[in-house]
């Protein structure tokens, strides 16, 4: 049985532990609120741009010279996951499910013949898949957002992104990352962004989306500047999405984890005493037999 010198020390580590989690607890619900603030103030301008394009998407005609943003290059042979994770760890199962998920489609392409390049945004995604997909990695971000979340972020990784095309690098592009749904849920989420999916256009129903609309200039040279910026939209959504949901991870990692130390601290306080109790009767038992040998 350990002695009562190491309970107290093990109780008072436990105790600085708990401290630690407490504080990091705290500060990622503050980080999570300003996330969740960012995420939400820049879905009125996603979703306008989506039913902007949208209308130049169906007042363009079949035969039409569309950009390789919206028609791709007409191959589907090499494809780009760009996976994105964090930079730090303690944030509970956060970074290994967008992992597991980006492995699953690895595998998923490569059994269909498909070559695959992975351009990582975070550090942890890089560390995890290069054990097994190092020569696959093509590049990888760190510090995208480490004091706060700009566009300037996404746009820089979208920039990369629309570079490697332009030297005909990939044929399909994919964004994997956690979804933010809420606190205590983040759903891993694989998206595709080049060739653009009809399904991430969103249709509006509303009057003014049904309304008839000339543009000038045409739809090409409107969807040529405009696929760009919605490109670099749509990781900037995924970035905000990222961000939000490793700070709820993590609040909720650490809330556990100050509650597994407080149940720790109660179980060795328990033995402590028996331990305590148990010297002391030890103690007891050998006055009284010494004095009656006396």
């Amino acid at each position: 049985m350990p002695s009562l010198k190491e309970f107290r020390n093990r109780i008072a580590s436990v105790k600085s532990t708990r401290k630690i989690t407490s504080a990091m607890k705290m500060v990622a619900a503050s980080k999570l609120r300003r996330a969740q603030l960012q995420a939400e103030s820049s879905q009125p301008y996603a979703m306008r741009m989506a039913a902007m394009l949208n209308r130049l998407v169906s007042g363009l005609d079949s035969s039409s010279d569309a950009p390789v943003l919206m028609k791709g290059t007409g191959r589907d042979q090499v494809q780009l996951l760009v996976v994105m994770t964090s930079d730090r760890g303690l944030c509970g199962g956060f970074n290994a499910t967008v992992v597991r998920l980006a492995r699953q489609k690895i595998r998923e392409l490569e059994a269909a013949g498909k070559t695959v390049k992975i351009l990582c945004v975070g550090r942890k995604g890089r560390d995890s898949l290069k054990r097994d997909h190092a020569e696959k990695i093509i590049h990888a971000f760190e510090g995208i957002g480490r004091k706060r979340l700009a566009f300037a972020d996404a746009q820089m990784v979208s920039d990369y992104i629309l570079d490697l095309l332009a030297r005909g690098q990939f044929d399909v592009c994919s964004l994997v990352y956690n979804q933010f749904k809420s606190v205590i849920k983040q759903l891993p989420s694989a998206q595709q962004l080049i060739p653009l999916e009809p399904s991430a256009v969103v249709v509006s129903q509303t009057a003014e989306s049904k309304a008839p609309y000339e543009f000038e200039p045409n739809e090409e040279e409107i969807l040529k500047s405009l696929l760009p910026r919605n490109f670099a939209v749509q990781v900037y959504r995924a970035l905000l999405d990222s961000a939000a949901g490793e700070q709820a991870a993590r609040m909720t990692a650490m809330d556990n984890a100050t509650r597994n130390a407080g149940d720790m601290i109660r179980l060795l306080t328990l033995r402590y005493n028996r331990a305590r109790q148990a010297y002391i009767t030890k103690e007891l038992i050998e006055i009284i037999s010494g004095a009656e040998a006396v």
